[in-house]
């Protein structure tokens, strides 16, 4: 079937969005207001807010576009942008102090202000970011990219200076003197600060603090053995991949649906406060591009979302954005390194910082940092230290150089169909530590693992591997969601990434030899490797870009049984494949994988337990009481209603403590053959799954917690004054509507989970069907209308019936709009 030309079919959004440009440029009116004598030039932007505050923006170009964005998401979030502006411009400090904490990567609260800023102050006086602006694509942004950019500084410095800092709705940063109008800079900052997240959290602390150690303690101190830093390495890095981000995307193609050609569930995992927050947005200018659907806050794209053709969403990747390089140092002189026979002096660096004091005054402190050929040292990772004694470690980022993920937005949003897609992800590299699912108009489901990731091919790996890096990067993890880490031989400049001729950045592995897969059946990603991205199929990848051959993680079995279920009509629910009503309620089932494989054996164990009682810490808890709550949680659910899923919540966190599912009490054990089913049926008689138990039920009793409370009785957040329950659990427990609890500013909140859920349909014709749902609500602001509406709607079940036509939104009966001339 031959491809359309871009632009050269969009005849409804085309006529009837040009008819709402010439309409308003002809009268100058909005709804209900005269219209004016003369004509006059077409409005920047257009901006019609339907249903729940989501904003349709309409402009002639994309610098028009880009106002409309920057006005609407300034209204909505100014203060988390602002504070956003502030980390990346490293003027947290100034401002609020260098104890406090901040958010510069994926995990919330990872570090102090001071560390940020002076991490963020080295990017600036390196001009990282101006470098890669003065490059030509592909490095540099693309000429819409620019031209939107540039509308979005417009967009949110006008409302800033329409509303006046001292007016602000937001009381977290009403009358702040750390609010200001933006440039084009902060935004490219601020976008490159997301692209490079994947690493921060592992290495910001260790890089802005690593110094090197005196001559007589370098030549003193024994370097740790590489098994023992190996493992606490592994460890700490599978607790950072529990409490962070993750998400679920399924891509269901013309098998597999009912009623349609295709179908994609985007269900991003995202947290639920600052700086990576997603907020939602039609962007539309007529005969170039008409896509919907939801960015990270404050880029003007979309980044999970469709147009008329091709829908799409990202997953969490198991590649590693960065790469360890031991370089061997001087005992006598540790900032020299040697390379191929030769010492070369590392280059150190004053970054110099504000700090407002206690008394409100204001200071500098100035740190000294280190970095070798292959990028700065650290002497830390993940909090793990990394010693700098008879070797240092060097941090190469495959992101670091990285604005390339903008251009990758913007042409996936004028993608025809999930060929194009492979092309935009192939031409420009520029996802950062994401996976790519897609389905189109056309009836094809994508699975796609194509990003920037390093050129370190298994030949590569071998040869330059160190101890260390052997095994962190071929041991089996504690989970399969984390990635490998490589530590290559910094002694020999041969084990640099090396640049491959087919990769678009030096130090890039060749896109061709990274994981894809179209069918018509599904394809899915839940956070682990691309091996059985379908299980029909299992796909074979570089060792850099994860396992195969592993325990799949209970998320990813609980994705792939959903999808073979409804296609083949075995779930229960009428018919067979997918239809909008079956997607939604298969997902907010929030069935636990983990309940459906050991519930019916912990309920004989509890049963079997002598006179009830289990020995914990020296202390007899009477389980008694826990056997027939669990027994009559039948449903296996995590809904609102649910009573027993709470303990089990508990229990299961207890046995499982952070390992792989591979190593709890299981009779079958793991199966290559059979790794969507496998390990199953647990041990009712080990000690380990009696023990677990036992701490579950004495913890919800400490906590005064009944051990047959409904999910909504503990699991809510308040919004407003109003307590709102939210239905979904842990990830570990195999819910795909994965919702992490936890502390935030002192209260019980989410921390990260279901954010922008999203499902689309299309059909042979006719305009794409979709239905969405913002679970923490387009806006932060707790005065704004839009704060906590449609949480009430998540925790309902519910979603929104999205409006893509012109003619669906004109039939909007809380049409309201914005003209921005």
């Amino acid at each position: 079937m031959a491809r359309r030309r871009r632009g050269a079919r969009l005849p409804v959004v085309v006529l009837a969005a040009v008819a709402v440009m010439s309409t308003l440029a002809a009268t100058g009116s909005r709804a209900g207001e005269p219209a004016a004598a003369e004509p006059r030039q077409p409005p920047k932007a257009t901006i019609r807010y339907t249903e729940y505050g989501i904003p349709h923006i309409v402009a002639s170009d994309w610098e028009g576009l880009g106002t409309g964005y920057g006005y609407a998401a300034a209204k909505d979030n100014i203060c988390t942008l602002a504070d956003t502006y502030l980390m990346v411009d490293a003027q947290r400090s100034r401002f609020m102090g260098p104890a406090g904490r901040t958010s510069p990567g994926q995990n919330q609260n990872t570090t102090t202000n001071l560390n940020s800023d002076v991490y963020f102050q080295r990017l600036k006086d390196d001009r990282v970011v101006e470098r890669l602006l003065a490059r030509p694509e592909p490095d540099g942004p693309a000429p819409e990219v620019v031209e939107g950019i540039r509308g979005y500084v417009q967009g949110y410095n006008r409302y800033l200076a329409e509303t006046g800092v001292e007016n602000l709705s937001d009381p977290a940063c009403r009358g702040a003197a750390w609010v200001r109008p933006i440039t084009e800079l902060d935004v490219y900052r601020h976008a490159h600060a997301e692209i490079i997240m994947g690493s921060a959290d592992a290495l910001l602390d260790g890089i802005v603090n690593a110094a090197p150690p005196g001559a007589s303690a370098a030549a003193a101190q024994p370097a740790p053995s590489p098994a023992a830093t190996a493992e606490k390495i592994r460890d700490a890095m599978a607790v950072s991949r529990e409490q962070s981000m993750g998400s679920n995307a399924l891509a269901v193609g013309s098998q597999g649906v009912s009623g349609g050609t295709s179908m994609l569930l985007a269900n991003p995992h995202f947290p639920w406060q600052g700086k990576n927050r997603m907020w939602q947005s039609q962007l539309t200018i007529p005969g170039k591009v008409n896509v919907s659907g939801a960015s990270l806050l404050g880029l003007p794209a979309i980044n999970i979302g469709y147009n008329e053709n091709v829908a799409w969403s990202h997953t969490v990747a198991t590649v590693a954005p960065f790469g360890l390089f031991d370089v061997q140092v001087d005992p006598l002189n540790p900032t020299m390194y040697l390379v191929d026979g030769a010492w070369e002096r590392m280059t150190s660096q004053a970054v110099t910082v504000d700090v407002r004091n206690a008394d409100g005054s204001l200071s500098q402190v100035t740190r000294t940092l280190w970095s070798t050929r292959y990028g700065p040292v650290t002497t830390s990772m993940q909090g793990v230290p990394l010693p700098w004694v008879v070797s240092a470690h060097a941090v190469r980022d495959v992101n670091m150089h990285n604005l390339r993920a903008l251009n990758t937005w913007f042409r996936l949003d004028q993608a025809r169909d999930v060929h194009e897609v492979v092309d935009t992800l192939e031409s420009t590299q520029g996802v950062p530590f994401f996976n790519t699912v897609a389905s189109d108009r056309q009836g094809n489901a994508l699975y796609a693992d194509i990003q920037a990731t390093p050129n370190i091919t298994d030949e590569h790996a071998r040869s330059c591997l160190t101890e260390t890096g052997k095994l962190l990067f071929h041991q089996t993890l504690r989970l399969p969601t984390v990635p490998p880490i490589s530590v290559l031989d910094g002694k020999r400049s041969a084990c640099d990434w090396p640049a491959d001729p087919n990769a678009v950045a030096p130090g890039l592995l060749d896109p061709k030899k990274q994981p894809r897969l179209i069918r018509t059946d599904f394809v899915g990603n839940a956070n682990d490797s691309a091996w059985l991205a379908n299980p029909e199929q299992p796909l074979a990848f570089p060792r850099v870009m994860g396992d195969s051959g592993a325990p799949r993680s209970l998320r990813t079995q609980e994705l792939i049984l959903t999808a073979q279920r409804r296609i083949n009509g075995t779930d229960g629910l009428p018919g067979r494949g997918f239809t909008p009503e079956t997607m939604g309620q298969l997902l907010f089932a929030d069935n636990s994988r983990a309940a459906d494989l050991a519930l019916g054996a912990t309920v004989s164990m509890c049963r079997s337990v002598p006179f009830g009682l289990i020995l914990v810490d020296g202390n007899l808890v009477n389980v008694s009481e826990a056997c027939p709550i669990l027994a009559a949680w039948t449903s296996h659910d995590y809904t609102s209603d649910s009573r027993g899923s709470w303990l089990f919540a508990h229990y299961w966190s207890f046995l499982q403590g952070g390992q792989g599912i591979e190593k709890l009490p299981w009779r079958v054990p793991f199966d290559p053959r059979d790794p969507v089913h496998t390990p199953n049926s647990l041990d009712s008689g080990s000690s380990a799954v009696r023990d677990a138990f036992g701490r579950a039920v004495l913890a919800l009793r400490k906590a005064g917690v009944p051990l047959n409370a409904r999910l909504s009785d503990v699991q809510k957040v308040s919004r407003g004054g109003e307590q709102i329950p939210i239905h979904g659990a842990i990830g570990q427990l195999g819910v795909l509507n994965v919702i992490t609890p936890g502390q935030v500013d002192g209260k019980f909140d989410i921390v990260y989970g279901s954010s922008f859920v999203q499902q689309v349909r299309f059909t042979a014709d006719g305009p794409p069907q979709a239905l969405s749902v913002m679970a923490y609500s387009q806006s932060a602001d707790p005065n704004s209308p839009h704060y906590a509406d449609q949480t009430k709607l998540f925790s309902a079940g519910a979603w929104v019936t999205e409006r893509f036509t012109e003619e669906q939104i004109a039939a909007s009966p809380h049409l309201r709009i914005k003209v921005l001339d």
